[in-house]
């Protein structure tokens, strides 16, 4: 992906790319301990904890979370763009966050939270599943 040109500037100096890091992993936990509590209730799991207010409690959390991770993500990519376009494990974390998004939106447009049916629960272990494995892709993108 030569022609690609990031933002030296992150990469160097000696606080920004960690600090980056940081926002990123605080922004991974707000959003998969959100979903996992949240997911762990559709399962069956605390059934007496109402329902709604937790979804509305842990989605809230879930969706900051995500705008973190966003945005530092968009940061550290924009340091060099062209090694992460050409680096596999990478193009497929952003697959895997584009399916678990879509899962999500699946999920909530045929009323998971008001069913809690067997579709509801294997939606959300396939989501705790993508967000697992969008983890571990991010953590080899710098081995593979």
């Amino acid at each position: 992906m030569q022609g690609i040109v990031g933002i030296p500037a992150i990469a160097a100096h000696p606080w920004a790319y960690p600090a980056l890091e940081v926002a990123h992993i605080v922004g991974i936990a707000l959003l998969l301990g959100n979903l996992v509590l949240l997911e762990l209730r559709v399962w069956g799991l605390g059934s007496t904890l109402p329902l709604r207010a937790l979804a509305r409690l842990a989605l809230g959390l879930s969706v900051a979370g995500f705008l973190l991770i966003a945005m530092s993500g968009l940061t550290m990519f924009a340091a060099n763009p062209g090694e992460l376009l050409a680096n596999r494990v990478f193009v497929v974390k952003m697959g895997l966050v584009g399916l678990a998004g879509l899962n999500a939106a699946m999920f909530h447009a045929r009323g998971g939270l008001d069913r809690l049916d067997a579709i509801a629960k294997a939606q959300t272990a396939l989501s705790l599943g993508l967000w697992l494995t969008v983890i571990i892709c991010g953590r080899f993108i710098a081995y593979l």
